[in-house]
């Protein structure tokens, strides 16, 4: 494999292709369903889906099938399987199923929601390149993801260099926390066949001077929190004093569960032992980055992190507070009124969305259940106290990478960026990761992604770095060409097929 063909391919496949057509899907409101109720009568996502199949379909790669899949009652899923190039048994059997292995990509085409705070001339739905950069909601998370895995591949074909079958899965619930993908992953199991590399392109990176490689996602339980007093409000100066206030008893009852001055969460149980490899990246990551560990996100002036107590400085632990352990954020609020119509009223009730963030390793059902118990027993004054979890998700811990994909993942980095390659466990969830890694135990991972320092993934001013998308897609083309050198060597051996009996529902998002 030529490295300078490789890359001047990618760099004009990009600059020809991807780009306009990701100008063109960052137009498309495809937001999850989770965010919009009525998507299938709005059509956004069939919009989103026709635009990435006629690519697709568009693409001179001999002998690949296109296919959108539609389960009833659920999201569709773009399905690709492009034969394996250069070796003896490069076709499927007549019937459709294989037994061959392959390299499973994956991505996602649904989206966040709009979010408040664009800059005057950005928008969430209106596409905007300046320098470098491709703004607007999506591009990098996750609308990328197809073309840059069907241009590697199609880097490697230009220069005849083999690879093994290819399988592409693009869901369109990702967001919502992936709740159709399992049933596709069954539904299609035979075709899929056994994958022996797994390649995600839904991650971050800590810069964009080199590949990063995610070693392992947080879980997420949370959900919907009220604490009701009252049937109706009353005037605050007749009530205030003996009726309590269901801020200040929802305040009360979210100390059970994170300690206010520090953020800690207080629960014991959602805490867990962090693996020595886990503390030796973090202290490499928090070495390589310096202050970006921190000052890549738009902190006000005199703001400071949330370094733990007695360990001031300590750049590594704030590697570890996001990616291993346990953080609450509260996302959303209702109940109250705005500033400009708050009148003298105790409010009869208060409610949050709750977003509890877990380590890699924690069972995310018993981490809802947890949260559940600290929250709703005995609550003070009598008061009405619910929690409607909306998501209870065990998040996921990279195997041990083998020696051919370490020495793979390494070259590929050193080649298109000039620069080792760094691991680094992510703060968010990908939903598929620990179903993969359930129904493939003898998979290897490789999850990278594009969303590096200011991008601002699920935020205002969201954007897609284009020479970083570029890089990723070259390194990606290189590992799924070692991947084939290994097989030949019998070094990716030992693969597991697909298991029946996924754990539908129980996955988060990102």
């Amino acid at each position: 494999m030529d490295a300078r063909k490789i890359d001047r391919f990618v760099a004009e496949k990009w600059d020809d292709d991807i780009v306009p057509q990701l100008v063109d899907y960052i137009r498309i409101p495809n937001k999850s369903p989770m965010f919009d109720a009525d998507w299938v009568a709005h059509g956004y996502m069939d919009d989103a889906v026709a635009l990435m199949e006629r690519w697709a379909r568009a693409q001179a790669i001999p002998g690949m099938t296109v296919e959108v899949v539609r389960l009833e009652s659920r999201t569709p899923l773009i399905f690709l399987d492009i034969p394996a190039s250069g070796t003896p048994d490069a076709s499927a059997s007549a019937d459709g199923t294989s037994g061959e292995d392959c390299v499973l990509l994956y991505g996602h085409l649904d989206k966040q929601p709009e979010m408040t705070g664009w800059d005057a001339d950005l928008g969430p739905w209106k596409p905007v390149i300046k320098g470098d950069r491709l703004y607007g909601r999506g591009g990098a998370d996750d609308g990328y993801a197809i073309f840059g895995s069907l241009s590697a591949i199609m880097a490697l074909q230009a220069q005849g260099a083999p690879h093994a079958r290819c399988v592409i899965l693009i869901e369109a619930c990702e967001e919502s926390g992936s709740y159709d993908l399992p049933a596709y992953v069954d539904h299609l199991a035979d075709r899929i066949g056994k994958p022996s590399l797994v390649v995600c392109l839904d991650s971050g990176c800590g810069n964009y001077e080199q590949l990063w490689c995610t070693t392992s996602l947080r879980g997420l339980a949370g959900g919907n929190f009220t604490v009701k007093v009252l049937e109706e409000g009353v005037h605050s100066g007749d009530a205030s004093g003996i009726v309590p206030s269901s801020f200040r008893l929802l305040r009360q009852l979210l100390s059970r569960v994170e300690d206010e001055k520090s953020g800690r969460i207080l629960i014991e149980g959602l805490q867990v032992d962090i693996p020595a490899d886990r503390l030796t990246q973090a202290k490499q990551v928090a070495d390589v980055l310096g202050t970006g560990v921190y000052d890549k996100f738009p902190f006000l002036p005199g703001m400071t992190p949330m370094f733990n107590a007695g360990m001031a400085g300590d750049r590594a632990e704030l590697v570890l507070n996001r990616t291993w352990r346990p953080a609450l954020s509260v996302t959303g609020v209702d109940g109250m009124p705005p500033l400009s119509s708050a009148g003298n009223v105790l409010r009869p009730y208060t409610s949050v969305k709750l977003s509890l963030r877990l380590p890699p390793t924690l069972d995310g059902k018993r981490a809802g259940e947890l949260l559940k118990d600290a929250l709703l027993r005995d609550p003070p004054n009598g008061a009405q106290v619910t929690l409607e979890l909306e998501k209870a998700s065990t998040g996921w811990n990279a195997p041990a990478l083998a020696p051919w994909l370490e020495r793979a993942i390494d070259a590929a980095s050193q080649e298109f960026f000039g620069r080792p390659a760094m691991y680094m466990g992510e703060g968010g969830t990908i939903p598929f990761m620990g179903m993969l890694g359930e129904k493939f135990p003898g998979a290897q991972f490789m999850i990278t992604g594009v969303l590096g320092p200011h991008s601002n993934a699920h935020g205002p001013n969201e954007f897609l770095h284009i020479p970083m998308g570029k890089k990723v897609t070259a390194c990606v083309a290189r590992v799924i060409a070692e991947h084939h050198a290994a097989s030949l060597r019998g070094e990716t051996s030992g693969v597991a097929a697909v298991a029946g009996g996924s754990r539908h529902g129980d996955h988060g998002c990102c």
